[in-house]
């Protein structure tokens, strides 16, 4: 018996719920730098990241598949991790007289234009990276200044990640606060490519072409023949405009599925 289709609400809270594990793990993150900024040296805050981060790019703190997007066809718990980096971001004068610091770990990675293939995570070396001049005010970039200016999580992208793996790449952030200021960032870079091979089953189980759609509608993951990620939704009166569109709660991010002819 072929199974009913997926309702758009249930694909869109599928989605939500898949962010939502990763910001969990985040949080969790979050809470134990907060606590160490303070008190530990920066050997000793790179040493507490690197124990943190490292699990989960080896796919060991992977979030389990929502059970009802399971029973439409979703990745089930042990498919491929989601994360392709993470870590701190430290602001300068995150202590007195420090400068900003980067605490970021990349892969393991399958042939990456600079790094090859790893077989274990690697921790990020600005000094090798040839893209790292728009990391000289970081506070500007998007992923950075709107949780220092909120106080909230943020979904940045997607975009090419340009610094570390040269695909595209959702990043999540977290402002890291102490004493009531943001110290900094923890974040994490989700592959667009990841995401789509735990999400794609649950677009295919909709009732019609659909994709997932960001704030300014850039497709992030699309079972819609001519949208690819990547693609920004085209203007009102053409054909793929006659759909419609489900937010995923909690995010900054669209279901949009194609409407039958009239």
């Amino acid at each position: 018996m072929t199974p009913a289709p997926l309702p758009p609400l249930a694909c869109a809270a599928a989605v939500s719920a898949a962010v939502a594990d990763v910001f969990t793990v985040l949080e969790d993150w979050r809470d134990r730098v907060a606590a160490a900024v303070p008190l530990t040296t920066r050997t000793e805050l790179d040493a507490l990241v690197e124990t943190l981060v490292v699990p989960a790019l080896f796919g060991e703190v992977e979030p389990a598949a929502p059970q009802d997007a399971a029973q439409h066809g979703a990745a089930p718990h042990g498919a491929p991790a989601l994360l392709v980096g993470a870590g701190f971001i430290a602001t300068a004068g995150y202590r007195p007289g420090r400068p900003a610091h980067f605490a970021w770990w990349l892969g393991p990675l399958a042939s990456n234009p600079l790094l090859g293939t790893t077989l274990a995570p690697t921790r990020l070396d600005l000094a090798a990276r040839v893209h790292t001049e728009y990391l000289r005010d970081f506070r500007g970039l998007e992923w950075y200044r709107v949780p220092e200016a909120t106080g909230r999580a943020h979904v940045t992208g997607p975009y090419v990640d340009h610094l570390c793996t040269f695909d595209f790449i959702v990043t999540l952030t977290l402002p890291v606060q102490v004493d009531g200021g943001t110290v900094g960032v923890i974040g994490a870079d989700v592959s667009v490519t990841r995401l789509e091979q735990a999400l794609l089953p649950v677009l295919l189980g909709l009732s019609a072409p659909a994709a997932l759609v960001n704030a300014v509608g850039r497709v992030v993951i699309s079972t819609e023949a001519t949208l690819a990620a990547g693609d920004i939704m085209p203007n009102p009166g053409h054909p793929l405009t006659s759909y419609d569109r489900v937010p995923c709660p909690g995010i900054p991010f669209d279901v949009i599925v194609r409407r039958p002819p009239e």
